[in-house]
């Protein structure tokens, strides 16, 4: 009499149903995420990866103006602030570097990094409404700071917690001080403050969503191609001035 261990249960019926003699030569079942997997070219080594990336960005490109000012309402408040980090592709970018590279570190960096930005963001808000800073100072340090993010990124840099935080935190007040820079003179600066600030904390979640879902493939070589590009964008910015 054969006594199947409790412990292995379906899983091990399964096993012995796939390898019995009658089952060979027919299709084994798979679980979702190896279906998921196999339709995203990991198994075949297809193009569709590639193909879901620049679909996902030219979508993220083509759609932010019309959806921030379906959203937005009347310029200089919500839909101002709301738009601006949509529509500034530097902005856009760096925003999106810092959910990417949250989900490349893992544990509680998927969340504190996107976090901290906004937080930050708005500290660097009220120092442009303070301060008048140099415009080539500030366009240069958002320049860097997607060769920055980018670079860690590509190389896959797992940063400690208190470095990963520490970049972002330098970072933020850089992107701040435009959005707080133009507040001012907005119709409303606290509903403006309130648009950036969602506007930023999306971009945060689709780099999440880009990081979990194309992180796994080809080894997290799609998500470090995608830093590459990142960093392409950071030179040139820094090199024309032109954001």
């Amino acid at each position: 009499m054969t006594v199947l261990d409790p412990r292995k249960g379906a899983g091990f019926r399964e096993k012995r149903l796939a390898a019995s003699p009658e089952n060979q030569g027919q299709p084994q079942r798979r679980t979702l995420v190896e279906t998921l997997l196999s339709m995203f070219g990991q198994e075949t080594g297809s193009r569709f990866p590639w193909t879901c990336f620049l679909a996902v960005f030219g979508f993220a490109f083509s759609a932010a103006p019309a959806f921030a000012h379906v959203l937005g309402g009347p310029m200089g408040g919500f839909g101002s602030g709301f738009e601006h980090p949509l529509l500034g592709a530097d902005h856009f970018l760096a925003m999106l570097a810092v959910g990417l590279w949250g989900t490349q570190i893992g544990g509680r960096s998927v969340w504190t990094l996107p976090a901290t930005f906004p937080l930050i963001m708005c500290i660097g808000g009220v120092v442009g409404m303070l301060a008048d800073i140099p415009d080539p100072v500030i366009s240069g340090g958002i320049a860097i700071s997607l060769l920055a993010l980018g670079a860690s990124i590509a190389a896959a840099w797992r940063a400690p917690e208190f470095a990963s935080l520490s970049v972002i935190t330098v970072f933020a007040l850089f992107h701040g001080y435009p959005h707080g820079k133009m507040a001012p003179n907005a119709t409303d600066p606290a509903a403006y403050t309130v648009g950036f600030v969602v506007a930023t904390g999306m971009i945060h979640l689709l780099g999440i969503a880009i990081g979990f879902g194309l992180g796994r493939l080809y080894e997290g070589r799609v998500v470090r191609a995608l830093g590459a590009l990142i960093v392409a964008a950071g030179v040139y910015y820094l090199v024309t001035g032109q954001m």
